[in-house]
């Protein structure tokens, strides 16, 4: 296909964002943006497990366990916000979002999506962020998930490198 004709068949294939439209290149660079933002995050979360201290199966810092669960987590809604608005679906901005609101949308779109993204709340928010668990195993596992569900939403105009 022609550059040109690329270029207006991005420009017909829109989404209604907030009232306002946004083209698909905006949409992907939207998407490409919180992918980014979500490695950001896995990567500053890895930087917070080093400190911990490992000693065997066990971190030896509850603090900065729970500071690492908490980041990787938050790394994960970030990169699943640019994913959802990249398939159209937009919250409401007076509401909060909750596990609830990414649960309904990624099980429309991707069940084992939303396996690694269950295993990512329940493990990283519930067990690292809230109980500190420091069994290492626990931790990686929910790292793993995190990964998993990041990798799944990197965007596919391949600009990203990391």
């Amino acid at each position: 296909m022609p550059a040109k004709s690329k270029s207006k068949a991005a420009l017909k294939d829109v989404t209604q964002k907030s009232g306002a439209y946004m083209s698909v290149q905006e949409l992907e660079e939207l998407q490409e943006k919180h992918y980014r933002e979500a490695l950001r995050f896995m990567d500053n979360a890895k930087d917070c497990l080093k400190k911990a201290q490992k000693d065997g199966n066990y971190y030896q810092d509850t603090k900065y366990v729970k500071m690492a669960c908490g980041t990787a987590y938050s790394g994960v809604l970030t990169g699943l916000d640019g994913f959802l608005l990249q398939k159209g679906i937009n919250p409401d901005k007076k509401v909060r979002k909750t596990i609830e609101y990414y649960q309904y949308n990624i099980a429309k779109i991707d069940k084992k999506m939303l396996d690694n993204l269950i295993g990512a709340y329940q493990i990283l928010h519930l067990s690292g962020y809230y109980d500190g668990v420091k069994d290492a195993r626990v931790v990686a596992a929910g790292f793993d998930n995190a990964k998993t569900l990041i990798e799944k939403i990197k965007p596919t105009n391949g600009s990203v490198n990391h």
